[in-house]
């Protein structure tokens, strides 16, 4: 299996097609929530990649501020262009999907499509607009992958939006017979490979969706679309803190959410 999926990462981004395309993309949201005794040895490697990350991350942060040089775009962004840099908001994978190719500004050297940030705001804010249009009762926000449980549950407990973390239980939506079966309007769905059973469920009963969509990510069934970096606990929480902050001010409710640093720090680091 391990060598399958080696191989089709390795084909050319730009020829992967049809099934190759899919089974690579698919990939990409699978590989990081295994946990293996290779992944283990490889520990000493990733503190030094991390490193070189940052020297990384501080060219792309100039080359970002090239990107968004509108003076009112840089004010009118929910946060500082910093913030979205610290957190790798702006990071996506070898594969890009045809559907995230419009939001794709570059490549860095190692390969990996980087977002273009103003988008990212851009996608934010009309996310925010689009959830405000819900009342929390008929939202579910669904997230199986473990580096964003933690986000989740701040989103849940400030918000009052439902949150299935972990495990998904499968018909909950479909099926009236089950003791747990809820009706919701809207699935706020986080990676959709990860959470693909929801987002079946969701599109079954025909009810609405937004997605938070990594470059690898197919953008089908989604009525709204948020870009991002939806692998990283500290991009899933900024982006979780976010659409909270939104929300809530959208609503007209006067809550105080805790600082950022604790919806984008990850326990597992």
């Amino acid at each position: 299996m391990a060598k399958e999926e080696k191989e089709i990462i390795e084909i050319p981004e730009d020829k992967l097609q049809g099934e190759a395309l899919e089974k690579a993309a698919e990939a990409e949201s699978l590989a990081t929530e295994k946990t293996s005794l290779e992944d283990k040895k490889k520990a000493l490697l990733e503190k030094a990649a991390k490193l070189k990350s940052k020297v990384e991350g501080n060219l792309d942060l100039e080359a970002m501020k090239e990107e968004v040089k509108d003076s009112k775009k840089k004010a009118d962004m929910l946060i500082d262009l910093e913030e979205y840099v610290k957190t790798g908001i702006y990071l996506g994978t070898r594969v890009v999907t045809p559907d995230m190719k419009k939001y794709v500004y570059r490549r860095r050297a190692d390969g990996l499509a980087i977002f273009n940030t103003d988008l990212i705001d851009e996608k934010l804010k009309k996310g925010i607009e689009y959830l405000s249009k819900f009342e929390p009762q008929d939202v579910i926000l669904v997230c199986k992958r473990q580096s964003g449980w933690k986000a989740a549950k701040l989103f849940e407990e400030f918000t009052g939006i439902r949150t299935f973390t972990k495990k998904y239980p499968a018909g909950v939506m479909t099926n009236t017979q089950l003791a747990d079966f809820l009706e919701t309007e809207l699935t706020i769905v986080t990676d959709a490979w990860l959470d693909k059973n929801a987002l079946k469920d969701t599109l079954d009963v025909k009810k609405k969706v937004m997605m938070v969509c990594g470059t690898n990510n197919f953008s089908h069934g989604a009525n709204q679309v948020i870009i991002g970096n939806n692998k990283s606990g500290k991009s899933i929480g900024l982006i979780f803190y976010l659409l909270a902050k939104g929300y809530l001010k959208a609503k007209g409710k006067d809550v105080e959410l805790p600082e950022m640093d604790l919806w984008t720090g990850e326990d597992d680091e």
